[in-house]
């Protein structure tokens, strides 16, 4: 039991998992915000067209009633969150870019060319044999 407590220790203590408790709350949080805008601000707007605060709107269907008005609220909150989620994923994925970016230009690309032993020239990596001096290049088979 000692062995199974300290494996559930090194479990919920690993960063990724706090990452993600952190990410969850701050997320819950952000919904409380958007639902916010989206019932005490933006229905009571829409509200002035049809006289009535937007998420009221239903209609009676076989006496069921079809609360329609807080259908489309919840479909607003829906895209605000999707928005502002793909907006800050594009951001951290453009600032990542810019850090493999300078990554990528600090590294030496890999030369393309050598110089032949005997007459100095510089000729193609992958060469056997120097197209000037002729020379057959040390340690590799000749081609012909």
């Amino acid at each position: 039991m000692k062995k199974f407590l300290q494996e559930f220790k090194d479990f919920a203590l690993r960063g990724n998992v706090m990452d993600l408790a952190v990410g969850v709350i701050i997320g819950a949080a952000f919904q409380a915000i958007v639902t916010s805008l989206t019932q005490d601000i933006i229905s009571p707007v829409l509200g002035l067209f049809t006289g009535q605060n937007f998420d009221q709107l239903s209609v009676s269907l076989f006496g069921a009633e079809l609360r329609y008005g807080a259908f489309i609220t919840a479909v607003i909150n829906f895209i605000i969150m999707a928005l502002i989620i793909f907006l800050l994923v594009k951001g951290m994925n453009r600032l990542a870019a810019l850090g493999r970016r300078k990554q990528q230009e600090e590294a030496p690309a890999a030369p393309a060319t050598k110089v032949c032993p005997y007459c100095r020239s510089e000729i193609d990596i992958g060469a056997t044999r120097c197209p000037h001096c002729t020379s057959q290049l040390s340690g590799l088979a000749d081609d012909t």
